[in-house]
């Protein structure tokens, strides 16, 4: 009787421990997914509705409703100028459809600078900032940096020409009159996406009136020359003039001219004595 209740006994005390067992290893089997479940809480990014392009578009398609969805963005890295509501992108009726200014691929997030105002095209005009304006210049394969510009690059205008001797020293002069000056088109593309390099014979450069009669002016007493400036350059290039002798190294020899002080006199006679008088000369 007594070996019975001791089997018992043990039997009863195997199978407590291995409850105690099988509960701590489902208690720690809990608070592991709990201080998982804790991690991925934290993990989570605060997000905010933005509209995507849902296909390819390229320069001057228009941008309608079923070419765009809504995604989750991480709201500390929405880029500047995305639309977040539906009205803002398609104000009004949605009659007047924005167009693509630039390239965008499948899933890329619609920007303002990527795309017209509502009811424009793809030209010019709508890529002018407020107060700005458009203005030709007259470019070769020399001046044009070899047909290597594109719309939307950054340019140095240079003017050559001969200066008066009235307005200054006199002779041949090349000199910086406009920096970090951004084109706007190509002769007659405005597509900041063409990569291809054009031989133009005209560029548009976006300016303010007053940069516009400075090089309407120069371009009329000289040739302008470009100089493309490099897209991750920031630095605004300093007042630039040579002329000639700087060219050659030829120091200039202001030559003194000398003023000889003339002097009048007029002779009078006193008995036998001629004397002379000094008077102011009249010419």
């Amino acid at each position: 009787m007594r070996m019975i209740f001791g089997l018992v006994l043990l039997l009863g005390l195997g199978l407590a421990g291995a409850a105690v067992y099988m509960a701590q290893g489902y208690v720690s089997n809990y608070q592991a997914q709990l201080e998982m479940e804790r991690a991925a809480r934290e993990a989570i990014v605060p997000t905010v509705e933005i509209f995507v392009v849902n296909r390819s578009l390229k320069y001057g398609d228009q941008l309608k409703k079923e070419d765009v969805r809504i995604v989750k963005w991480p709201e500390d890295a929405i880029p500047e100028g995305a639309f977040n509501a539906v009205e803002d992108l398609f104000p009004g009726d949605g009659r007047d459809l924005r167009t693509v200014l630039r390239t965008m691929e499948k899933n890329e997030a619609v920007l303002a600078v990527k795309v017209s105002n509502p009811g424009d095209d793809a030209g010019v005009s709508s890529r002018l900032a407020k107060g700005m304006r458009a203005f030709a210049i007259r470019v070769d394969v020399a001046s044009g940096v070899s047909g290597f510009l594109r719309p939307g690059d950054t340019v140095d205008v240079y003017w050559s020409g001969r200066i008066s001797e009235a307005a200054g020293s006199g002779g041949d002069v090349t000199k910086l009159i406009e920096a970090n000056v951004s084109l706007l088109a190509v002769d007659q593309t405005a597509d900041g996406d063409a990569s291809d390099p054009t031989i133009a014979r005209t560029v548009t450069v976006e300016v303010t009136p007053q940069q516009v009669a400075s090089l309407a002016q120069a371009q009329s007493t000289g040739s302008l020359s470009l100089s493309l400036v490099g897209s991750e350059d920031d630095v605004v290039a300093e007042a630039v003039e040579v002329d000639q002798n700087r060219l050659l190294g030829v120091e200039a020899k202001i030559a003194a001219k000398i003023v000889e002080n003339k002097v009048c006199t007029i002779k009078t006679r006193k008995g036998a004595e001629v004397v002379e008088i000094p008077i102011a000369c009249t010419n």
